[in-house]
């Protein structure tokens, strides 16, 4: 999920679990209201009177005989109804934020808060682990990429929004949240306590692995984090090494324009990286190649992805394989990477929704695909010793010359 800003972050609204946070700013928008009801209309943008009668109907039977009704307020069913109305879209990401819910939001704005360290988002309608960051209280505790999130201190995830499960996980630095969590591959639930602390969100690590091999390892994509990137390209040209991994696994995004700013090493300018795609709502916007490309066609590149590689990695790994540049090593990416702005409905309260998605080189929705890898490799028998996914890319770059 991104916002609409110079520096776009495109990770799932869930980190806002972490302390660091990516939302920099906010695209503002006019209220709207529902004022074309026609009862001969037949666009699907106008409601009908009879379409809208059931609501009326519903609202009437509540107030008569619900045994909450008298402590349940006009504002609240109001509110309630708008949060059903974004909810019928079916896009998780799209999400109405009543007075309680903007205000924590806000909050998570600002950065100040506590967290595990997980991202989350919801795959096939079940709320799920899409990373969990290195030296994080999550990770720590054995949390992993596809963990599902069964229950948050004894609350049942299911049907539960994003934005609310992570406004459950949150919290002040030292206190505990319960999680139980159905890990990957596994029949029965696991309870974890995990304490909350500030986060640190790591960015990158090198080490140079036998054979000539240079491997970059990419937690996050940060602000920081092209210059870092130039940092670390330097010193591989610098060993005389022409043999690069790129890891990606784990990274759950960040923003648009590191990703941008990264694939432009390797792919002359103009290429494509990714598109912008408003469907029927506005022109595409086209990112091309910035057009650094210092490197030639004796570069040797790998990319490793798992299901932890969602968003600005998809939008990165996807460019350069689909650009020619790289193969990618590993397990199928997580699939999202959506474009959101954020705006005001009343003084206290917001609409979070959905203007467009990313598509990559060759047209394909990260939304909706993931990318699947030019050499597929189950991590499921990893250990930090035996690391199976990095062990067949290094295997695959020594047997090229």
């Amino acid at each position: 999920m991104i916002f609409k800003n110079k520096y776009i972050p495109i990770t799932v609204v869930a980190l806002v679990v972490l302390v660091a946070v990516f939302y920099i700013g906010f695209s503002s928008g006019k209220n709207s209201e529902l004022s074309n009801i026609n009862s001969n209309a037949n666009d699907s943008t106008i409601v009908t009177q009879s379409q809208f009668a059931p609501f009326w109907k519903t609202w009437q039977i509540l107030n008569e005989k619900d045994v909450n009704s008298a402590s349940t307020t006009a504002q609240d069913k109001i509110w309630g109804a708008i949060e059903g109305l974004a909810s019928s879209y079916n896009d998780p990401y799209t999400v109405f934020f009543p007075p309680q819910e903007n205000a924590m939001f806000q909050s998570d704005i600002e950065g100040d808060f506590g967290g595990v360290g997980m991202e989350i988002g919801k795959k096939d309608g079940q709320l799920v682990v899409v990373s969990a960051l290195k030296g994080t209280p999550a990770r720590l505790a054995g949390v992993k990429s596809g963990d599902l999130i069964l229950k948050i201190d004894g609350t049942s995830t299911q049907s539960m929004p994003v934005d609310q499960a992570v406004n459950f996980i949150r919290g002040p630095k030292g206190s505990t949240v319960s999680i139980t969590f159905l890990p990957v591959g596994a029949t029965d639930p696991v309870v974890k306590k995990i304490v909350r602390d500030t986060i640190n969100i790591p960015t990158l690590d090198t080490v140079s692995l036998p054979g000539g091999i240079f491997d970059i390892k990419l937690y996050s994509f940060t602000a920081q984090s092209p210059d870092l990137f130039r940092n670390a390209l330097r010193d591989f040209v610098l060993s005389g090494d022409h043999k690069l991994i790129l890891d990606l696994r784990g990274n759950p995004g960040g923003y648009l324009d590191a990703a941008w700013d990264m694939a432009s090493y390797f792919l002359p300018a103009g290429k494509l990286v990714v598109t912008e795609d408003f469907g029927t709502k506005g022109a595409p916007t086209i990112y091309a190649s910035k057009g650094y490309n210092v490197f030639n066609s004796n570069l040797k590149m790998l990319i490793l992805v798992d299901s932890g590689s969602a968003s600005a990695s998809e939008i990165l790994a996807g460019a350069l394989s689909e650009q020619g540049v790289a193969k990618l090593v590993g397990e199928k990416t997580f699939g999202k990477g959506v474009v959101q702005e954020l705006i005001p409905i009343t003084d206290n309260t917001s609409l979070k929704v959905t203007v467009a998605r990313w598509l990559t080189p060759d047209g394909h929705n990260l939304s909706h695909d993931g990318l699947d890898p030019d050499y597929p490799v189950s991590s499921a028998s990893s250990t930090p010793q035996n690391d199976l996914i990095q062990n067949k890319a290094v295997q695959l770059l020594n047997q090229q010359p």
